[in-house]
Parts: structure tokens; sequence; C-alpha cells
């Protein structure tokens, strides 16, 4: 390109170690890979990632490309801090990712961001363990436990000697991990935490019989005993917990410590169908890039599936 590469600031959360590695070798990999954008990556703390967005929004300060996280799209979007992205990404491109990537990255009938992933929960438990107790396996989610299963699951354990049996990840905090990690029990039972309708009120819905039933169920969890807090994030791995409810991220080092031995189970059924969480971090590109060629340039690079796959 004549006068150089376009540069291109990119900013990323600073969480998952993993995810830290590889986002730093695409960068590389990207620059090296053309000689038309230079890709400059900046990595923020994922603790207040958000108040640091919104900071430089204020003050004019955002970068041309930008990572966050799910539910703050529709705020950066109705803010006019992102640009859409629909003449950008080509049909076939979006026809290949997942439908609840689209869905997410939606804001007003335009495409807003991207995710190269998304996200989901489950039960990860032994095989063994629950097979020495007698404790059924479901085979996927039309038969997942019920909500009674599940805490005759849990009483067993504990009969068995697994004195907290159940770790909730409750040591995540009490910030979006309540949300995303708790609402399927809600959606579970048929309630919600809106009245999607209009997004106007929660009234009927979130206090609704069905909603209180199930976080009445999910409180006795804690009343009887079955929850491990988890303080060091290892209840699961140093078999003190024989169930930790938690997402994806966590399967490689529960693989690794279980092998063939490790099962993910669905989410339990409080009457209305197992439910699970579901977004992810995703890529949009900030309304103050002078380029969003150049900008679109790299997040295309990040959707291949080679990419996808490294990140993944």
């Amino acid at each position: 390109m004549a006068g150089g590469p376009v540069t291109v600031k990119a900013w990323f959360h600073s969480g998952q170690g993993s995810e830290r590695t590889t986002i730093t070798s695409q960068v590389a990999a990207f620059n090296a890979s053309q000689s038309d954008v230079k890709v400059e990556l900046v990595l923020l703390p994922e603790g207040n990632y958000n108040d640091q967005v919104k900071a430089a929004a204020a003050s004019g300060g955002l970068p041309d490309i930008l990572d966050f996280d799910g539910p703050f799209l529709y705020n950066y979007a109705w803010n006019r801090n992102l640009v859409a992205l629909d003449s950008c990404i080509s049909p076939d491109l979006k026809a290949n990712l997942l439908a609840s990537i689209v869905k997410q990255g939606t804001y007003a009938a335009h495409f807003y961001g991207v995710g190269t992933f998304d996200s989901g929960l489950g039960l990860y438990s032994r095989k063994s363990v629950l097979a020495k107790n007698g404790i059924r396996i479901p085979s996927g989610p039309q038969d997942a436990w019920t909500a009674d299963e599940f805490k005759q699951a849990l009483k067993t354990l504990q009969g068995a000697g697994f004195n907290k049996p159940l770790d909730l990840k409750i040591n995540y905090g009490q910030g979006e991990w309540y949300t995303y990690g708790f609402s399927p029990i809600i959606q579970s039972a048929g309630a919600d935490l809106i009245d999607r309708h209009d997004y106007k009120s929660a009234d009927g819905v979130l206090n609704s019989s069905a909603a209180v039933q199930s976080l009445t169920a999910f409180q006795s969890w804690f009343k009887q005993g079955f929850v491990n807090f988890n303080v060091d994030d290892t209840a699961f791995l140093k078999g003190q917990s024989a169930i930790s409810w938690v997402g994806h991220w966590v399967f490689a080092d529960y693989r690794k410590a279980f092998g063939d031995d490790l099962v993910i189970l669905p989410l339990p059924n409080f009457g209305k169908g197992s439910k699970t969480g579901m977004g992810s971090w995703q890529w949009g590109i900030t309304s103050k890039t002078k380029s969003v060629d150049a900008a679109w340039a790299f997040i295309n690079y990040l959707l291949k599936d080679q990419q996808v796959l490294q990140m993944t």
C-alpha cells in the first residue's frame, strides 16, 4: 500500500489466559500475512473493561476495533458508538455463523457485532462417581434430570461423602455470572427476567409463581448445605464437589484432570425443558475509526475457520 499500512487499534479484554495468548498470536500472524493493515493490540483488565469503554466513548477515545461482551452491544449501538457491519460481512460468511451469534449481534435490524464462538452451560461430573452412587446419567437435554431428581442426586452425593457436592462457581462473584449462570433456572420453569413484549417491566414475569418456585428450589440448595463456595476455584478438580455447574471455558482443565471419566450433562429441567446460558464476547468497529475497511479486514481474518478453531 502506498504510504505504508493503515494502522488500526484493537482493544481486547484480558480475561482467560489462553484467550490472551491466542489473540496476541493472531494479531502477529495477521500483521505478518499482509502489508496493507497493521493492528495494534491493547489488552485491558476484564474487571472494569466496560467502564473503560464508556469513559473512552465519552471522551472520544475509542479504538478502531472493540471487543465487548454480548449484552453491551445494544447500548453501544444505541449510543452510536458502533458502525453497522451489514455492508462489510458477505452473505456467505454470515450464513456460516451460528444463528445465536447473528441474533446476538443484531440491533434494530442491523448487524453491529460478531463473535467467533458461542458459549453454553452444563453440569460437569464424573461417570464413575454417578454410576457408583446409582445416579442416572441423562443422554441429552430431552431427558435432563428434573429439579427433584437433581436435588435427590445432591442428597445422595452428600451422603456418599461429598460434604458440599455442588460447585456453582459462586467464587465468580455477583456480577453477570449470576444472570448468565442461573437465569436458565427461571426460564426452564417457564418464567423470564423481563416481559419481552416491550422490555419495560419484569412485573408478572420475574415475580411470577413459576419464577418464585424455581428460585425457591435454587435457594434450598444453599439452605441444605449442598453448595461449595469454592473460594480457590478448585472444588471440582480436587474432588470436593461431584458436580460443577459452569460453562465451556473449564472443559480443557476438567478434561485434563479426569479424561474419559468426565461427563457433561444438561442443566436440570424445572418444568419447561432444560435451558442454558448462551452468548459471547464479540468484535465491532467503532464510529471513531477512519478506516472501516482496514478494521473489517482484521475481523474478517478472525472469522476464518482456522482462526475460529484456534480461539475455541
